[in-house]
């Protein structure tokens, strides 16, 4: 019999070591922000807890919003969780002008929470999503309830990333999921082999060969420079400095991207911060530890929760 998408999820949680019942499937639809049309992931409550906040999770470059499946599916307990496609990514749209400048990010996330009408969320931000989120949260810090930034900041380590881009640059076309499997497990052993599998089938779409490939738009990586990468992050030094919301700065203990001095800079420099590590992670804390990261989330928005409680 052919797993079916619950079956695999199902697989997923037991493999996390996630103590979850109501495992569901997601809600998934789409919505124009910025121009730009957003494909989101969503999981709700039965019962939301009154004042839980809303969760809108970003994921990193070249993922897609399922990267955040399993953190959403707990995390809906008490909280709607809105997991979006960033542009270019995923079933979302490719932009014309090919724009995926944090500014841009940014807005489109900013019009995705006017659009659903999302009462003062937290943002969640890994990477990509998490330099987003930081410029999201500078604009606009009264508007969100608080902020979580995974595993990235405004100072670029370079040969991180170098490696991240060699991965991705390159053999972007394969015979079959299988070599993509075996292709990320050797760039990152840290990852159990079912859940990246898991993942990687929303992250790759078939060629009319047979082959396949990425699904996100190549020209976001196309000739990079990386001095320019640097000063575009270190632009970003400005708007951490108006961030006023209650926010979580987490690294994942084995990442190379985002080290221990530069959790720590970031955290002091936000008057509301805590900083948090997920032991065993890498860069993807969200996918090599999805329970580790539950672990300082889940207390963070309690506490956010309690704080807006009348």
């Amino acid at each position: 019999m052919t797993a079916t998408p619950l079956d695999h999820l199902r697989a997923g949680v037991r493999r996390a070591g996630l103590a979850i019942d109501d495992v569901r499937l997601p809600f998934e639809h789409d919505v124009i922000a910025n121009g730009v049309r957003l494909h989101l992931v969503e999981w709700r409550p039965d019962e939301p807890a009154t004042a839980a906040p809303p969760v809108v999770l970003l994921h990193g470059g070249s993922l897609t919003a399922r990267t955040w499946d399993l953190v959403a599916l707990a995390l809906s307990r008490r909280h709607r969780c809105v997991a979006v496609d960033l542009r270019g990514h995923g079933n979302s749209e490719w932009p014309a002008d090919g724009d995926y400048r944090h500014a841009a990010l940014a807005a489109d996330v900013a019009g995705l929470i006017d659009g659903l009408a999302l009462a003062r969320p937290v943002v969640v931000g890994q990477s990509m999503g998490g330099l987003a989120a930081i410029r999201l949260a500078g604009e606009r810090s009264d508007r969100l309830s608080g902020l979580v930034v995974v595993d990235i900041g405004p100072d670029l380590r370079a040969d991180a990333a170098r490696e991240i881009m060699a991965f991705t640059q390159h053999d972007q076309v394969l015979d079959d999921v299988e070599a993509f499997v075996e292709r990320a497990m050797a760039f990152n052993p840290r990852r159990r082999r079912e859940l990246l599998r898991q993942s990687l089938r929303h992250n790759l779409r078939q060629l009319p060969d047979g082959r396949w490939t990425w699904k996100w738009d190549t020209r976001r990586l196309r000739d990079v420079d990386l001095e320019r990468l640097r000063v575009e992050h270190a632009a970003l030094w400005e708007w951490v400095g108006r961030i006023r919301c209650p926010t979580l700065v987490v690294r994942g203990e084995r990442s190379r991207v985002f080290l221990a001095e530069d959790e720590a800079a970031l955290t002091a420099a936000i008057p509301r911060a805590r900083g948090a590590v997920v032991a065993g992670a890498g860069h993807t804390v969200q996918g090599d530890n999805p329970a580790g990261l539950l672990d300082v989330l889940e207390p963070f928005l309690t506490d956010i929760t309690e704080d807006t409680t009348p």
